[in-house]
């Protein structure tokens, strides 16, 4: 890797090491508001596979992860239903970082400061890979799907919408 290209260590690529997991590593020029589509862009990759962590919680205020295709979004109202809450919505931005440890924008499934739930849409574990937030902005970690379910207890959920 050209050292232009090299990226510190985060808690998510750390954890993964620790774990003995494989991963590869891509950078993308990361803008305000330009979300998983701009890396599938800019990195060739179609934004069905690129898959963005989000910082939801649930009626009660518990905070749980969902992992959704980069262009979907999440029916909250589906998604409710499924994990048997009254309702789910995404929280704020300052939340988001309070329970994740990551800037919103740079958010990883792995290594959370706050252990919680994870839900990821049921379409994304048939896809053969995946890139996901490496626990930086505009950088995506390119792993086997599968490793959500085995490495975080991911549960599959049908809650995927069209953007």
């Amino acid at each position: 890797m050209a050292k232009k290209d090299h990226v510190s260590e985060t808690p998510a690529t750390a954890w993964l090491r620790q774990s003995g997991l494989t991963f590869g590593e891509h950078r993308y020029d990361y803008v305000e508001h330009g979300g998983a589509q701009r890396g599938a862009s800019e990195l060739g990759w179609d934004p069905f596979a690129v898959v963005k962590t989000l910082v939801m919680q649930d009626q009660d205020a518990q905070p749980m992860l969902v992992l959704m295709h980069g262009n979907r979004t999440v029916s909250t109202k589906n998604l409710a239903r499924q994990i048997g809450a009254k309702s789910v919505h995404p929280c704020t931005p300052e939340v988001a970082q309070r329970h994740s440890g990551y800037l919103v924008g740079g958010t990883s499934p792995f290594a959370t400061r706050k252990p919680m739930p994870v839900y990821i849409e049921t379409t994304i574990l048939s896809l053969p890979r995946i890139l996901i937030n490496g626990g930086r902005r505009g950088y995506l970690l390119e792993i086997d799907p599968q490793l959500c379910v085995s490495a975080l207890g991911a549960q599959s959920v049908d809650c995927a919408q069209a953007v």
